[in-house]
């Protein structure tokens, strides 16, 4: 149970990931982007850490306080949440 819940939390994550530098690159070809309610809900979705890696590697969306705040504040929450659960599993 708990190796599936990480793996879950895992690949969101890796999504989360892709779908910003998808629009990263897509911003610099001058293409389609993806709305930036989905980058914020994917964000959400628990997939923090993998929007804030992503920030820093392509520097994509840096500038926006939302995107910023919400990375942050979502990996917070999310890592806590999957500790918590963790502990709550193996107790």
């Amino acid at each position: 149970m708990i190796e599936a819940l990480w793996i879950v939390y895992l690949t969101i994550n890796v999504i989360s990931f892709s779908l910003y530098g998808l629009d990263k690159r897509r911003a610099t070809q001058g293409l389609w982007r993806v709305r930036e309610r989905t980058l914020l809900g994917i964000t959400w979705m628990m997939g923090g850490v993998g929007a804030w890696l992503a920030m820093r590697l392509f520097r994509h969306k840096t500038k926006h306080k939302a995107f910023t705040f919400s990375a942050v504040a979502a990996s917070v929450c999310q890592l806590a949440l999957m500790v918590l659960a963790t502990c709550r599993l193996l107790a």
